[in-house]
């Protein structure tokens, strides 16, 4: 067991994994780095500086290029890009069914067209599996199939049990994997993936099924991807009572400052989403007084830090005012501060839900917080 949950309050968990690449304070936001790399000009020195624990990579993205063999080659994803802490690469299976054009999905896996120059690609259950091991990561995820939301109840059904038989495989391939004389880490772990739309009878037992294989943590996938956010929280309360209470939860691609609160509320460990970063590149800042968007006139002669209450290097060092400058005149640093800002804040609310679940007082933590970091800022 490399996962222990030390402390709880209600469904809300409090805990430690233990890897090879290091310790893993939950709950946690993961910071994702798609093509090993966090867009906004963040390097893996920064993550060091902005108290990032675990850093996400994609499968899909760094076998299109620079290709999973070279980084073996490399040494491995950690060496490649310098990071010696934790390292989650997804499946690729969001990006299959999400980026391929043209896909046929059968049994053994998928055909698709890739989104970068049209050749066709196969990916199935040891495929990613494979590429996974080539690029070291401490926890591979399954590969599985996702759906749209609203999905087709059948289909749903017919999905789910093939995401099941595909765990299997993909646990049996990593197994062997584990013994190649020329892997990178042989403690890797895998995490299953929970499917089944927002129908709760299929999400059930799918949980139960893939409890049964014994992963060493298991995913909600499929979330957050056209439903209205209270099915989000749904479908979170109906599957968290069948998810192994000792394996770490991950709630994939979710979310705002507001769902994470709501989904720790409801028993979830480990998080991703691109949205802090993104939402930075375009100006769009999270802070402990709510949204703030650095665009608005009303902060062109602002001598404040994009928030008082922030430690960041953006906010130690500038004014909104310049920050703003550097976004009118499209200078490439008002980018980076502010993916360097959004990055520290989740990191932040992370080590603060942290500290009120050791306290004990996370409900009204929780309470204290849920509307306002949805609010926009006033002043």
């Amino acid at each position: 067991m490399f996962f222990k949950v030390i402390r709880s309050e209600g469904h809300a968990r409090r805990g430690v994994a233990e890897t090879v690449h290091g310790r893993i304070e939950t709950p946690v936001f993961m910071n994702v780095g798609t093509s090993a790399a966090i867009k906004g000009g963040v390097s893996t020195m920064d993550l060091r500086e902005l108290n990032c624990q675990v850093e996400l990579s994609n499968t899909y993205h760094l076998h299109i290029r620079p290709g999973d063999e070279l980084i073996h080659r490399m040494g491995g994803l950690h060496r490649f890009f310098n990071w010696d802490k934790p390292i989650l690469t997804d499946s690729g299976g969001f990006q299959v069914f999400s980026l391929a054009k043209l896909r046929r999905i059968t049994e053994e896996g998928v055909t698709f067209n890739s989104h970068m120059d049209g050749r066709r690609i196969f990916m199935g259950p040891e495929e990613s599996m494979r590429i996974q091991s080539h690029l070291g990561s401490t926890i591979a995820m399954a590969f599985d199939e996702c759906i749209e939301n609203p999905a087709e109840y059948t289909y749903t059904r017919l999905s789910c049990e093939r995401t099941t038989r595909w765990l299997s495989r993909c646990k049996a391939e990593l197994l062997r994997l584990r013994e190649a004389p020329d892997t990178i880490n042989p403690d890797q772990l895998l995490f299953g993936i929970n499917q089944g739309s927002t129908y709760a009878d299929l999400r059930i037992r799918h949980m139960q099924e893939i409890a049964e294989l014994d992963c060493d943590g298991y995913a909600i996938g499929g979330l957050a991807v056209g439903e209205e956010t209270e099915q989000m929280y749904e479908t979170i309360e109906a599957v968290e009572p069948y998810m192994p209470q000792d394996k770490p939860r991950y709630l994939m691609g979710v979310g705002t400052p507001q769902n994470i609160l709501e989904a720790v509320y409801r028993g979830v460990d480990f998080f991703d989403c691109v949205m802090p970063s993104r939402n930075a590149r375009h100006g769009n800042l999270f802070t402990w007084e709510g949204k703030l968007n650095i665009h608005n006139e009303k902060y062109a002669e602002d001598p404040r830090p994009i928030s008082l209450r922030c430690g960041c290097p953006a906010c130690r060092n500038y004014s909104r005012a310049y920050v703003r400058h550097l976004f009118k005149a499209r200078e490439m640093l008002g980018m980076r501060l502010c993916v360097l800002h959004n990055l520290w804040f989740y990191n932040d609310l992370m080590q603060k839900i942290r500290d009120a679940l050791d306290a004990g007082c996370y409900g009204s933590f929780y309470h204290a917080h849920r509307e306002l970091l949805a609010a926009r800022v006033d002043d």
